[in-house]
């Protein structure tokens, strides 16, 4: 029998639908996306628990003319599904396959990008003036996540918002997580709202009474929002989102499709903004997603039955080894402090909590606020360690110029997620920090060759005077020997690996290890080839590089990192400062944004891998008459 899912083909094919039908259609797309992710992986949780307030925006809204605006695509794969995705949506995070999040480029319905929390407010009010400013009459909602919230641009959003007045609707997807359970003030606040005792079922009692008068118009239908209103008033806590100039709809059960249907029906015809604040269960309808909600946020493949995630035999994780070293610090240092921004899990600082919860700090979605919170546990003495995501560190460089460089403060920034990051994609790339950290004054840079050189870096940072960022990318280590006692770095030095008199190889992070099969290749074509592990970005070890120029006929930085700007920059710029003429090589990724899919399969597709790279430097040296010895 076919399903209605398979008669689905736009929001237009399922508006004519009944409740009982639509209801029928939200089972069907939990099944299919349970069925893609437990093979795929990916954000099942939180677009499980959207589902029914997907279904009600596109039955209420002529969409995609009517503007759909979701904060993120974590909530949003029922909105693929239903636009015309449903065929494709098999192939969702993988290579050539649909993005994890909202593309422009792939559906009409897709208004608006994003894969950092907080943006869909800005985004969505800047619609709404235009489509004023143009004289045009589309309808404006946004979807955000009350985790969301605590990102500081949606406040700022929401303030313009209720100071112009202007009509547009903001659906509050509150479901008490964000990644992990969500933390701060606000979160208390909006679980007030949730749980003012006795408010539903009195406002259940009078909507009962106003909806058994057999002709409720006029006067008397005003007077029945009257009472709602007033209701709100005395039972709920201070309405903050009805002192920014809001009509507040809520709470509302996001998975009452006939009540969101009739709620959001009410808000698109009012004439100012609309916050509806519905209550929603991140995982709803499949019991390992609801009842492990972290864990289920954003899994790899599993077993559906189970819930089982299903997991290869890897070596540790450069996370956990960054979380476990800082553990072993903390217990003998009580100044050092941990902080990340609703990212517990996947910076492993969980751990740290576990340890020493009274020096653990999760400040919700808030990066520009952990940055001067750190910076403000610095200039009284603490050491404080932020742990972000390359990625997320973008959203407080200003916080990291002016608040902790520029008065020259010892905060460690664990900058996790270094390099390319396989599914999450083009958002998500850890691949400009070094351009945008290294003009920085104060702020020094090193990155590990491996998971153990790492750990020697972090333990040297805590005795740093000034700002330092540790690099290390995503996924496990190279299973090497993990010193103890930790054998220190001398700040500032690379590491020669092998000397040659034809070429160096300079390379930062794991990319060294490319570098020594690079090397190898060479070697059998009988050039002579060195290998020199920097390790510091910022300082670059200036002793190491005049040995580079003096013995080497040639030089190559290597590095997974945007060369515009990069570590091969920072060479050339130093070579450039000494009247250095020699042959240089920068190899790294282009100046393209880098889409969803595997790690190695944009090395090689950027010529990354060690045979194209082998191929590229024997051309290159050949170019220079720099030939084979015999």
């Amino acid at each position: 029998m076919a399903t209605l899912l398979e008669k689905v083909h736009s929001p237009e094919d399922f508006r004519h639908f009944s409740v009982s039908e639509l209801q029928r259609l939200a089972r069907e797309l939990r099944e299919q996306i349970v069925a893609t992710t437990a093979r795929t992986g990916g954000h099942i949780g939180a677009s499980l628990g959207a589902i029914e307030l997907i279904l009600a925006l596109h039955y209420v809204y002529d969409t995609p003319e009517d503007k759909l605006v979701f904060d993120i695509g974590h909530q949003a794969y029922a909105h693929k599904i239903l636009t015309g995705r449903r065929e494709q949506f098999d192939g969702i995070r993988q290579l050539r396959g649909l993005s994890g999040f909202l593309k422009r480029h792939e559906s009409p319905f897709d208004v608006w990008e994003a894969g950092h929390a907080g943006t869909s407010l800005s985004g969505a009010l800047g619609l709404a003036v235009a489509r004023d400013l143009t004289h045009q009459s589309y309808h404006v909602a946004a979807v955000i996540g009350d985790g969301a919230l605590t990102a500081g641009m949606a406040w700022e959003a929401l303030n313009q918002l209720g100071h112009l007045h202007t009509k547009m609707v903001v659906v509050v997807n509150d479901n008490s997580m964000s990644i992990a359970p969500n933390v701060g003030a606000f979160s208390r606040y909006l679980t007030d709202l949730r749980t003012a005792p006795g408010y539903l079922r009195l406002k259940q009692d009078i909507e009962a009474i106003l909806d058994s008068v057999p002709v409720l118009g006029g006067p008397l239908k005003r007077a029945g929002e009257h009472i709602k209103d007033v209701l709100h008033h005395a039972v709920l806590p201070g309405n903050v989102f009805e002192e920014l100039g809001f009509k507040y709809y809520g709470p509302v059960d996001g998975h009452d499709l006939f009540n969101v249907i009739s709620v959001l029906r009410n808000a698109r015809e009012y004439p100012g903004p609309v916050v509806i604040h519905a209550i929603t269960q991140k995982g709803k309808g499949y019991r390992p997603a609801e009842e492990m909600p972290v864990q289920f946020h954003g899994p790899g493949p599993f077993e559906i039955t189970s819930g089982q995630i299903i997991k290869k035999q890897e070596a540790p994780t450069y996370s956990q080894v960054f979380s476990e070293t800082l553990v072993e610090i903390a217990a003998k240092r009580p100044e050092v402090v941990a902080i990340t921004a609703a990212m517990p899990d996947g910076t492993k600082l969980d751990y740290f909590q576990s340890h020493f919860p009274d020096r653990y700090f999760d400040v919700g979605i808030a990066e520009q606020h952990a940055a001067t919170f750190a910076a403000g546990l610095a200039t009284a003495g603490l050491k404080p360690v932020f742990a972000v995501y390359s990625t997320f560190l973008q959203r407080a460089y200003d916080q990291v110029i002016h608040d902790v460089c520029h008065q020259n403060l010892p905060v460690v920034f664990a900058v996790d997620r270094a390099g390319l990051v396989g599914g999450d994609g083009a958002t998500h790339q850890g691949i400009y920090d070094m351009t945008y950290l290294r003009c920085v004054p104060h702020l020094e840079i090193a990155m590990g060759k491996d998971e153990g050189e790492m750990r020697r870096l972090i333990y040297q940072a805590m005795d740093r005077p000034n700002p330092v960022a540790i690099r290390y990318p995503r996924g496990p280590g190279r299973r090497v020997v993990l010193e103890d006692p930790v054998d220190p770095i001398e700040w500032g030095r690379a590491e020669w690996i092998f000397h040659g008199r034809d070429l160096t190889i300079i390379g930062i992070g794991p990319m060294v290890y490319r570098a020594m099969e690079v090397r190898e290749l060479l070697s059998e074509a009988h050039f002579d080839v060195g290998v020199l592990n920097a390790r510091f970005v910022k300082p670059l070890d200036e002793a190491a590089l005049r040995e580079a120029v003096g013995e080497s006929r040639a030089i190559m930085t290597l590095e997974e990192h945007a060369v515009a700007g990069g570590f091969g920059s920072a060479v050339a710029e130093w070579l450039a400062n000494q009247g250095a003429v020699m042959p240089l090589r920068l190899e790294g990724l282009p100046d393209v944004f880098i889409d969803h899919g595997p790690t190695d399969y944009y090395l090689d597709m950027y010529e990354l891998s060690a045979d194209a790279l082998y191929r590229k430097v024997e051309a290159w040296l050949h170019g220079m008459a720099i030939t084979p010895r015999s």
